[in-house]
């Protein structure tokens, strides 16, 4: 499904070069659990935007799917972070006027599903994370453990079959961090790949697998 062949990505800061990605290579299969590990500053979360076709490599190559991700078109390439991946951030991203539904339904509103669609997802998705009782709260009113399973939500309510989460637990206290693990296991079950980018080794360790950035390097690691 992913593959990452000698991929760099290069800023220019002040007249120097600072490479976020250093030829790394990894490989993710279908329905694997992976997490990525590595203090601030070691390229996770530019690896992930690369992933997630929110950013491009600037030399290597990234494969998905068994095509060069540059092969898409824009159209193609949008419909992938429409239908394909879910993304999950550390700070939520919900829309603080809207509702917890109305965060939930907005990406649904983008794919130009049916109304009555829309709203079966939304309360699917919501009843996963236990919180359709609270449907009707805006963020502010809720937990961030709560704002983070209306983001978990979000992402599911899109049927992807690949989640990207960037420090989904950074937020959170450990035992709010456990239950929302536990929804990245249960999504994991039904067949779903998971890429978890965490700086935490307790976190990174409920993976199937486990690869370390340094310094925009990636190795693997055992579990």
């Amino acid at each position: 499904m992913i593959i990452f062949q000698n991929v760099s990505k290069i800023y220019r800061i002040g007249g120097e070069e600072v490479r976020a990605l250093n030829h790394a290579d990894i490989h993710i299969h279908p329905g694997e659990f992976v997490s990525i590990i590595g203090p601030s500053g070691s390229g996770k979360s530019t690896m992930m935007n690369i992933m997630g076709c929110l950013d491009t490599a600037d030399e290597g190559q990234y494969i998905l799917d068994g095509q060069p991700v540059e092969c898409y078109t824009e159209s193609s390439l949008a419909r992938i972070r429409g239908h394909k991946i879910g993304f999950i951030f550390q700070s939520f991203n919900l829309i603080g006027n809207m509702s917890a539904e109305e965060n939930v339904e907005l990406p649904l509103i983008y794919q130009k599903l049916s109304a009555h669609e829309r709203k079966e997802r939304v309360r699917d998705s919501l009843e996963k994370v236990g919180l359709y009782k609270r449907r009707r709260h805006k963020p502010n009113q809720l937990s961030g453990g709560q704002q983070q399973r209306v983001a978990i939500a979000r992402a599911m309510a899109a049927e992807p079959s690949l989640y990207l989460a960037d420090e989904p637990t950074g937020n959170l206290d450990s035992n709010t961090g456990y239950q929302i693990m536990n929804l990245f296991h249960e999504l994991h079950e039904r067949g779903n790949t998971i890429v978890l980018i965490t700086h935490d080794e307790s976190v990174a360790a409920q993976a199937e697998r486990k690869i370390r950035m340094k310094d925009g390097c990636a190795r693997e690691v055992s579990v």
